[in-house]
């Protein structure tokens, strides 16, 4: 996939209606959160590397009060001070992982995903080229590493898991990638951005 092929098909989903997805798709019982939902955004980076697209993605560290030790995209809570969901994404990539705007090229958004835990989430997709030194947050940020795409846009790797939560079985998405277990919410986004992509050849 180059930079042109992607952002045209990026062009071409600017113009549908977004939907919203969230870990309520699999679980249709599920009782929703009463409460408003947090707005936040991630970047989902997708990095050119000699003709080669990966994915960038962070496992957060134990000490975090929400969703400790998961694998996730980076990003956070929309600031007062954020003009928009992009900007937010953007800022909290800078902080987490320490990737400069100036290396990213927003070229479209995924649907909005709502997590049980009570977040409206925005995945700002973006297209970051190297070269770029990577320094994660130690307080947020145990590990950054990459994930081919062509990982992905294989339907066999989309798996869907399912655990115990307050006595009920509850069904998720998950894609493990050799040591690291990428599900919840981040799987779910990455199917979106499989649904977006799949029509492209890797």
């Amino acid at each position: 996939m180059d930079r042109t092929l992607l952002k045209n098909k990026f062009a071409e989903q600017g113009i549908r209606t977004k939907e919203v997805r969230g870990d309520y798709d699999l679980n249709p019982t599920m009782e929703r959160n009463k409460q408003s939902l947090t707005p936040a955004a991630v970047l989902v980076p997708l990095v050119l590397r000699q003709g080669n697209l990966t994915v960038m993605l962070t496992r957060r560290t134990n000490t975090l009060a929400h969703h400790p030790g998961q694998v996730s995209f980076p990003g956070g809570h929309i600031d007062p001070k954020d003009i928009s969901a992009t900007d937010a994404a953007l800022r909290e990539t800078e902080e987490e992982v320490g990737i400069a705007r100036k290396h990213v090229e927003v070229i479209g958004e995924l649907d909005t995903y709502m997590t049980r835990t009570g977040f409206s989430v925005t995945p700002i997709v973006g297209i970051v080229t190297p070269p770029f030194e990577v320094i994660p947050d130690p307080i947020e940020v145990a590990e950054i590493f990459e994930v081919p795409i062509s990982f992905f846009m294989d339907k066999d790797n989309h798996k869907k898991h399912s655990r115990k939560f307050e006595g009920i079985d509850r069904q998720f998405y998950a894609m493990p990638y050799n040591k690291y277990f990428i599900w919840g919410a981040t799987a779910g986004m990455l199917i979106n951005l499989y649904d977006v992509l799949k029509s492209i050849r890797a």
